[in-house]
């Protein structure tokens, strides 16, 4: 039996596509092995699934001054030996990257061992954890064309983003009942997403009367981000967050308006649905949704509109051209060959094995 680690963290972002790329891996044959760090999100979230997992020593690396950046070294050294130790007993065929910074010291001790590393780029632009890996790495996979040119050449392969199989498997008439909706009209899903989530609730709060004379709408707000004083309302539910069901409110869904993070647009663009993406600013991020937004824009997969011109009337235009055109939206991402990467990301795997 084939052997892979997967290793990523720091964020679900950093995790959910590797979950992703499970079931097809255990069809292929392969054992697996998670290596995250010690105590961070990515320890729950795999354990959950029935995964072995290994925690190691893990620091980040800023960019701003911060004491810890006197200790998280020695951190990293930590984990790098870790890893080492980890990786000479498990013996792994190939690893797959995922990203965040408790991948560089596994990355960087599988070069040690001779052991294929396949990275993936969820954003535009690799952030430092994966910049700091390139160089150890066998193949770096993407979602967006243009991030090909900050890769190397030789290594650059663009794939799409590994896609929860689960979420593809929805049932619009499940979606419909779990929200209460008769179906009459077409249903407006808004995911705020978990950071800067205020601003886009706000902002649909702001307008939903006019909304709801067109739309029935499913409102995914974020923790402590419910309004009592919408509940009840015709054609309006909210929910602070929503796990199994999820499937089917995107099933249900006709068109969407979402913050603009790599996994989340890659599930739309899966899903074939109609989005406008409102993508955090550049104060609050690296500004890496903004160019995930325009490259969907100008792939004609989405509407978007900058958090800096969001009001009332851009938000009532856009949803409104975002209808009108709605059949061309799932004519473009139809045509695209980066919707869901798993397969493509398995052969790469796969290829390094033999």
């Amino acid at each position: 039996m084939k052997k892979i680690i997967l290793t990523g963290g720091g964020t679900a972002g950093h995790v959910t596509p590797n979950l992703a790329l499970v079931p097809k891996l255990q069809e292929e044959g392969f054992e697996i092995l998670y290596i995250g760090s010690k105590k961070g999100i990515e320890k729950e979230l795999v354990e959950k699934e029935g995964i072995p997992y290994r925690g190691i020593s893990s620091g980040k690396l800023r960019r701003y001054f911060d004491l810890k950046n006197f200790t998280d070294p020695f951190r990293v050294l930590a984990g790098y030996f870790q890893a080492r130790r980890i990786i000479g007993k498990y013996r792994p065929d190939v690893i797959f990257s995922k990203g965040g910074f408790v991948a560089v010291p596994v990355v960087l001790a599988a070069r040690h061992k001779h052991v294929p590393v396949i990275a993936h780029e969820s954003d535009m632009t690799p952030g430092l954890a994966n910049r700091l890996s390139m160089s150890s790495c066998t193949k770096i996979c993407c979602n967006f064309p243009e991030t090909l040119r900050y890769l190397p050449k030789e290594k650059a392969v663009l794939t799409g983003s590994p896609i929860r199989e689960e979420i593809l498997k929805g049932s619009r008439e499940a979606g419909l009942a779990y929200a209460g909706f008769d179906g009459k009209k077409p249903v407006l899903l808004v995911i705020g997403g978990s950071l800067g989530s205020v601003k886009v609730n706000q902002a649909v709060r702001s307008v939903l009367p006019k909304l709801l004379e067109q739309f029935d709408l499913i409102h995914i707000c974020g923790k402590g981000n419910l309004d009592e004083s919408l509940s009840g309302r015709a054609g309006y539910v909210q929910y602070e967050y929503v796990r199994e069901p999820l499937k089917d409110l995107f099933a249900a869904a006709d068109l969407m308006i979402s913050r603009a993070g790599a996994n989340a647009i890659c599930e739309l663009l899966a899903l074939r649905k109609p989005n406008l993406l409102i993508p955090l600013g550049s104060a609050a991020s690296r500004g890496d949704q903004i160019l995930n937004a325009r490259s969907f824009e100008k792939q004609g997969f989405s509407e978007v509109l900058p958090e800096d011109e969001l009001g009332d009337e851009t938000l009532l235009s856009a949803v409104e051209k975002l209808w009108k055109g709605r059949e061309g939206y799932i004519a473009a991402m139809e045509k695209s060959t980066q919707a869901n990467g798993v397969d493509r990301i398995v052969a790469l795997i796969n290829e390094a094995t033999d």
